[in-house]
């Protein structure tokens, strides 16, 4: 092992350079001399002692002088910040590394990364205008790894309209590049560069794979061959010095009593106040008498209803503040007097410290009811109103005693505590934090902690009344073992430092040594750091009585450079070399091993230089070659007296490691702990281990204990500790200690952005394995720009050095991460709010991209198999065809009535002649009052008067187009028939909004000039509307066709009216713009309107005493044909709700339904969410409005997408109350070629009383990731990945139905996933479209089988799913066939090969953070772009970055490359209540969106 090469230390420098070097650093810090200064006489300095090295780079010869075999004992100290009063947390400084991380650094081209953009009201520097516009002729290159080159799913399918966006004559001077990206666009500049970054190419293509569940392959990382592996023999367990035999005391108790009894005036402990004032001083006789007076209490005092309430072996909780160190060591000694059990813990400040709720559960798991505190402490604690403490989050009640002396009683004369000799109970239990947060008790016994003490005693060579100067937190670790436990066993003067002094006075420490001439002292290394850097001038303090600083944290990888520096300037002061004594230790172990100073026997420190990377595979290796990065450790000493120690593998059995591998280090020895208190299992694992050698044989018939320190055993059998178990992150098959990371992070400079020592470095787990994420605090007064670009070099830094990549880097503001109790950061806290979203960082930086290496496997897609080959598997197989029609209309009625209702004008006029004052349509506005109404004989006069207004005015002749604009009324199914009257083609228009005039206008303008009408009729407001000076802003009013108004024509009636000369002739176009933002026109004919009418008649039972509610919008599909078609053919009557009614009264529609009995209602998705959202907490009082909903049959969703299962289920929940029947909310389903394919009513009237009633929707699950390959694989309820498809209703009458593959166009067999295609007598005949373009979408209307029966036309739904022959029977006696949609073809997301529904995506995503309120996601240049609206603070904002980013890792195994953080409000959704995705795809190119912040994922 010597060989392999700990690189043993050399001659220290000279005394005089160490004090020039010392100078140096300070007028360093104090602003004296520029860096450049410094550094030049630095190494002028150097140069003196070091011979040059030949060809070596100057500015690496520092480093290569301290790297060489012949090291120099100290590395030069380190270079201060020119800030003194921030430079506290130096300790993690280390030349080596500095010089490391620069040189690193320098390989890097300066690169410039996207900046996030946040918006102005978040920033306070914004630095975005800095950034120049990229080069934008070519489109940008496919980044994400492995990424099948591929057109946008949404272009996938030729466009079928005319126009995206603004129509011609009124576009905006936007200009776009090929790219379709417009240049003046500030966000997709940004992507640019983004994409530009992401040209370094990746990791290499990693080759093998692991199976999750099932299909789903990980890409798995092999080991490296070349790998380094341990070479060297296996060790030999190392065995400490015995126990010295001496005069030991029975127990720790006998020897206070002995002190207490013998030398009463004995100074025990002396404390401090914060001005450094001792303000008490305890001796050993009043330290006896106190305890003996709490124990008396404790035992006899305590009542609970004439019980003790203390039994022995009881937990008692001790909560003292660190400034009270007299009263924690008289409760302390009181307690195991009284032989029940000390728990130390924290003060609670608040109800919401930092992993407070932990020790909560500690406390209830430990059984604690009494807690002892101080007059003061209690006085300080969070009240009640009743003036009782209150009870902290996850605490057991508890009873509070205040054990000042006034509260205590005097023993009687003849009571003597039962002091027995040290056994195996437990003496105190120690809380533990763990990695994960938990904390646990770690019960040490009586035996344990005098054998602690003892050893103690005998590594340090303590000695009756020595003087020991503690800064350590006293209640736990080695302040209580050493300055609380062995200084009683050896009657030391313990004199306390408080931390509040510390803060306020960084030499007190080094003051009291002088002071109180002591020979010992405890601290940290931060304190030696702290000390540093307050000593100048102190010229008068000597450090020449001191013959022990005990290191606590030696174990720490940047302790070296506190010994080393402190020494460099301290030795001038009498500090000798030989004093300091870094130690390591564990709270299972507790003292693991110590460096004894040379008269106590020890041999020579030493150091090593190891590689890091040789560290990441377990390995130790001295680096020759590449010294950048290399950790220098130092040893921490000897095994304990009287301990066995072995290093065994981290995973898997205990097996001893080799001499030169890196494991985790056990100790036997009977001065540890025996347990974590209460929790059996890890108690076994931990304290109970048994390593065993290569060939399995146990190395000792005593079990070991694991300290949860990784290291190796050194030349002179001196310990090394390279890193701790609850700071290992295992990447791949790597492991890294998170201080090393820290310690990376803090060496690049400059370091004026984020505070030293207030960096968090913990693992996460992200799709099966170890992400590293680091949190640090920003300076107030870094700006945007320059932390950002700490943050890049920081990721560089870790690359370089530690070959591994960062997933998180985030900067949180000053003073947020969480808190340990004394100092330093609560790490499994800040993990903890890093997961649930409460960390609130200021900044943010993913780099999911770099880290994430494996995913699975793009898809490749083989070639198709052909369509016959198809048919005969599926044959073979023995699976039907997927087809399924509903009933056959022949059956269902005569001809004749039938060709009687051919053309709506006829019915309407028969309607009028027959029953003139059935009233067909109530109108209802916000207050429920009714605003109009028609009965037969008025709707038809109405539509007379329109009629003849249109032939007269406007001059128009039969077949011209007419667009109606008109509100949601029955003016608007007036004109619709006036229209049809004299034999014009209506095209119901949606009406501008007035406060939104430039985005709502241009549509409008666009539906008028496409659908080439030649009149617009409206009512009066809406025409002096168009002609405003606001609307002539967007539109020009002279480019209109002839408006009219219908709000006072005159009563004329027309000629004769129009009949059309065959079915055939068109009838109305139905115009709306699609989710994917494409505006597309479909003809309906006369003959396919009342085909319509005809089958939602016969599927809905509608007759005309039938009452049905509407609360749809009126202008196109389905909402379009119940408002103005279905009344007049089928004769019942509609209860018209408008849907913006519902924004000033949401309970209109719920109201409606009630009051007039409606046991048929029409609602959108949206209706329904406003409903839920606005209603659920309303539906008591809505009952005492009288609401009830129990005469409802049928609730239909009118929907063009996939059924929203979780909708439906709650809003059918909430309105139970109501009395809605739980079965009565059902969904639909129609698409743009066949507005209505499927309706699910429950069966009324006759036919049920026949037993026609068809079966009840059924839902499947079916797996997510099956999906994605274009595959149905039906799963389990709950299993995982599981996703829910309920049927989207009954087929209508006449309608058949089959699945075809998407590309052969061949039929495909029950529950596979194709496209649903469509045959009905009531599909549209065609696309209208300006440009004449009928040619390239008319396989949509006229579409045949490639194989099995080519004959039937069918139109394409351009919607993906299956048909699943179900266990239950319809009307007919058949088995019943259910169509299932998954979603829009056009809609979908073509990413790594796979096909992905933007819903399944943003599902996942708004279940991740409560914030959330609404997602979008499209793609763009192969880039994931995640749209969210942030319901909350504008500084909660960065948070959901981090989850978006992991939960569409984890569940759909993506990459998000832009998170974009948006206002409520802003995801465009249309009147169906489907979001248009294209739409924003266009305003965040467009930069229009105004985001809160925008994230670049690396």
């Amino acid at each position: 092992m010597a060989e392999r090469g700990c690189p043993l230390e050399a001659v220290p420098l000279p005394a005089e350079v160490r004090e020039s070097l010392a100078e140096l650093e300070l007028e360093l810090s104090e602003g004296d001399i520029t860096q450049k200064g410094y550094e030049k006489k630095r190494a002028k300095l150097l140069a003196r002692c070091v011979p040059l090295i030949q060809g070596v780079d100057p500015s690496l010869q520092v480093e290569n002088s301290i790297l060489g075999p012949a090291q120099a004992s100290a590395p030069a100290p380190k270079q201060p910040k020119p800030r003194p009063s921030n430079a506290r947390d130096e300790r993690f400084r280390s030349d080596v590394h500095t010089e490391a991380v620069q040189a690193a650094l320098a390989k890097y081209k300066e690169r410039k990364m996207p900046m996030p953009s946040k918006r102005r009201s978040v920033l306070t520097h914004t630095s975005v205008e800095a950034y120049t516009p990229p080069d934008l002729h070519s489109a940008p290159p496919d980044v994400t790894t492995g990424l099948v080159q591929h057109q946008h799913a949404y272009c996938e399918r030729p466009q079928m309209a005319s126009v995206r966006g603004v129509p011609r004559g009124c576009r905006g001077s936007v200009l776009e590049t090929a790219g379709g990206v417009p240049v003046n666009s500030r966000v997709s500049s940004k992507i640019q560069q983004l994409l530009n970054t992401l040209k370094r190419p990746k990791r290499p293509p990693l080759k093998e794979f692991f199976v999750d569940d099932f299909e789903e392959l990980l890409e798995v990382q092999q080991p490296d061959p070349n790998q380094p592996k341990p070479e060297g023999s296996q060790m030999a367990v190392l065995r400490g010095e015995p126990l010295a035999e001496g005069s030991w005391p029975p127990s720790l108790l006998a020897a206070l009593q002995q002190w207490g009894t013998t030398q009463p005036r004995a100074p025990c402990l002396t404390a401090l106040d914060t001005a450094g004032k001792a303000v008490y001083t305890l001796t050993y006789g009043k330290l006896w008498s106190r305890s003996l007076k709490l124990a008396y209490t404790l035992l006899n005092k305590l009542t609970n209803k004439n019980e003790p309430l203390l039994k022995p072996g009881d937990r008692v909780a001790l909560v003292f503040p660190n400034s009270d160190p007299v009263m924690f060591m008289v409760a302390f000694y009181g307690c195991l007097l009284a032989e029940v059990v000390p728990v130390p813990i924290e003060v609670p400040l608040t109800r919401k410290d930092a992993g407070s709720q932990q020790v909560g559960f500690l406390l209830g798991s430990c059984g604690v009811s009494l807690a002892l505190t101080t007059d003061a402490c209690q006085k300080g604690l969070p009240k009640a109103q009743t003036g009782e403490v209150v009870t902290f989050k996850g605490w057991p009640p508890l009873t509070w005693l205040v054990i000042d002396g006034k509260h205590l009683t005097k023993p009687p004369k003849d009571w003597h505590p039962a002091m027995q000799d040290a056994g195996p109970q437990t003496a105190y239990i120690e809380y533990k934090t763990s990695k994960e947060g938990s904390t646990v008790g770690v019960a040490v016994s009586h035996v344990s902690l005098l054998a602690q003490c003892q050893a103690l005693t005998q590594a340090c060579g303590y000695s009756e009344a020595e003087t020991l100067t503690n800064v350590l937190d006293f209640k736990r670790d080695a302040g209580l073992w050493h300055g609380v436990l062995t200084s009683i066993l050896n009657r030391l003067h313990v004199v306390s430092i408080p931390y509040a002094l510390m803060k306020a006075n960084p030499l007190s420490w080094i003051q009291k040594v002088c002071v109180y001439k002591a020979q010992a002292a405890l601290v940290k290394s931060r304190d030696m750091h702290w000390s540093l850097l307050a000593q100048r001038g102190q010229r008068d303090v000597s450090l020449s009585s001191l013959r022990l600083l005990i290191v606590a944290d030696g174990a720490n990888p940047w302790s070296i450079s506190s010994c080393d520096a402190f020494l460099n300037v301290f030795q001038a002061r009498g500090l000798r070399p030989e004093v300091i004594c870094p130690c390591a230790s564990s709270p299972e172990a507790l003292t693991v091993a110590i460096r004894r100073p040379p008269d106590l026997g020890g041999p020579p420190p030493r150091r090593a230089v190891l590689s890091m990377s040789g560290l990441s595979h377990g390995v130790i290796r001295v680096d020759a070659e590449e010294k950048l990065s290399v950790l220098t450790v130092q040893d921490v000493g000897q095994v304990m007296p009287g301990a066995n120690v072995c290093v065994v593998k981290v995973e898997g059995t205990p097996h001893l490691c080799k001499t030169d591998e890196v494991g985790e280090i056990c100790v036997d020895s009977s001065a540890t702990a025996t347990a974590y208190y209460g929790l059996l299992g890890i108690t076994k694992n931990v304290f109970e281990t048994v390593p065993v050698t290569a060939g399995g044989a146990p190395v000792s018939d005593r079990p070991f204990t694991r300290t949860g320190l990784l290291g190796f055993i050194g030349p002179d059998d001196l310990v090394f500790v390279v890193g701790k178990l609850d700071g290992l992150m295992v990447v791949g098959f790597r492991r890294h200690n998170a201080d090393d990371v820290v310690a990376t992070a803090l060496a690049v400079e400059p370091m004026k952005f984020v505070y030293r020592g207030r960096i968090a470095v913990f693992s996460v787990t992200v799709l099966h394995d170890d992400r590293i994420v680091l949190v640090a605090e920003q300076r107030p007064d870094a700006s945007e720009e320059d932390s950002f670009q700490w943050m890049s070099r920081v990721l560089q830094a870790i690359d370089s050095i530690h070959q591994v990549g960062v997933y998180c880097l985030a900067l949180v503001p000053a003073n947020t991460l969480p808190k340990a109790p004394l100092g330093g950061i609560h790490v499994s806290e800040a993990k903890q709010r890093f997961l649930e979203g409460m960390l609130h960082p200021c900044n943010v930086l993913m780099c999911p991209h770099a880290c994430v290496t494996n995913l699975p496997k793009p898809r490749q897609k083989q070639p198709e198999v052909g369509p016959a080959s198809m048919i005969v598997g599926n044959l073979v197989a023995g699976k039907r065809i997927a087809q399924a029609s509903g009933r056959e209309l022949s059956h269902l009625e005569d001809s004749e009535q039938a060709r009687k209702f051919l053309f709506l004008p006829d019915v309407l006029q028969w309607r009028a002649h027959t029953t003139p004052e059935h009233p067909l349509f109530l109108l209802l506005n916000a207050k429920g009052t009714v605003t109009s109404t028609a009965t037969c004989v008025q709707l038809h006069k109405k539509a007379e008067r329109v009629a003849a207004a249109l032939m007269e005015k406007a001059r128009l002749s039969a077949g011209a187009h007419v667009a109606l604009v008109y509100p949601p009324g029955v003016d608007l199914i007036a004109a619709f028939y006036g229209c049809l009257y004299c034999g014009c083609v209506p095209v119901t228009v949606r009406p501008p909004h007035p406060q939104n005039l430039a985005t709502t206008l241009p549509t409008v303008k666009m539906i008028v000039e496409v659908s080439k009408s030649a009149c617009v009729l409206t009512t009066q407001a809406i025409m002096r509307l168009l002609r405003s000076k606001e609307a002539a802003a967007t539109v020009d009013a002279r480019t209109w066709p002839t408006i009219l108004d219908t709000d006072d024509i005159p009563k004329k009636k027309v000629a004769s009216i129009f009949r059309p000369p065959s079915p055939d002739v068109l009838a109305y176009l139905d115009f709306s713009v699609s989710t994917t933002g494409i505006l597309a026109g479909v003809k309906m004919s006369h003959a396919a309107t009342s085909a319509l009418c005809r089958s939602i008649k016969l599927q809905c039972e509608l007759y005309p005493s039938r009452q049905i509610a509407i609360c749809l919008d009126p202008y196109c599909g389905l909402g379009f044909a119940l408002w103005c078609l279905c009344s007049v053919y089928s004769g019942h009557q509609s209860v018209l709700v408008p849907p913006p009614e519902l924004e000033t009264n949401v309970s209109l529609w719920l109201w409606a339904v009630s009051q007039y009995k409606a046991r048929v209602t029409f609602c959108s998705y949206s209706v329904m969410e406003m409903c839920a959202r606005g209603l659920g907490a309303q539906t008591a009082a809505l009952r005492m409005k009288g609401v009830n909903l129990s005469c409802v049959r049928t609730c239909m969703v009118v929907a063009e997408e996939r059924p929203r299962i979780a909708l439906t289920q709650s809003f059918s929940k909430l309105f139970r109350d109501l009395g809605l029947p739980a079965r009565a909310v059902s969904t639909t389903f129609g698409c743009r070629v066949n507005v209505a394919i499927c309706l699910q009513p429950n069966r009324l009237g006759k036919l049920a009383e026949q037993g026609t009633a068809g079966p009840d929707p059924t839902t499947v699950y079916v797996d997510m990731r099956a999906l994605r390959h274009d595959r149905v694989r039906l799963v389990e309820r709950g299993s995982p990945h599981s996703l829910p498809l309920t049927e989207s209703g009954k087929i209508l009458p006449g309608v058949k139905v089959i699945i075809a593959h998407t590309e052969t166009r061949g039929p495909l067999g029950d529950s596979h996933l194709g496209e649903i295609w469509v045959s009905s007598p009531h599909n549209a005949t065609g696309y209208y479209t300006v440009y004449g373009e009928e040619g390239l979408h008319a396989d949509h209307f006229s579409a045949r089988l490639s194989f099995g029966d080519t004959q039937t036309v069918w139109a394409r739904t351009g919607f993906l799913g299956f048909l699943r022959r179900t266990e239950l029977t319809d009307a007919s006696g058949e088995r019943h066939d259910a169509l299932y949609v998954v979603g829009s073809l056009d809609e979908t997301l073509e990413l790594r090969g796979m096909r992905y529904h933007p819903i399944d995506i943003e599902t996942s995503v708004i279940r991740a953070h409560r914030s959330i309120a609404e997602c979008a996601v499209f793609t763009w240049t192969n880039l994931l772009v995640v749209v969210v609206e942030l319901d909350g603070l504008e500084q909660d904002a960065l948070d959901l970055v981090a989850l978006v980013t992991n939960v569409v890792l984890e569940e759909h195994h993506l990459v998000v490359g832009v998170v974009v953080i948006v206002d409520p409000g802003v995801i465009p959704i249309n009147s169906r209540g489907e979001k248009q995705r294209m739409h924003l795809r266009d305003g965040f190119l467009a930069d229009q969106l105004d985001p809160i912040y925008v994230a670049y994922n690396m």
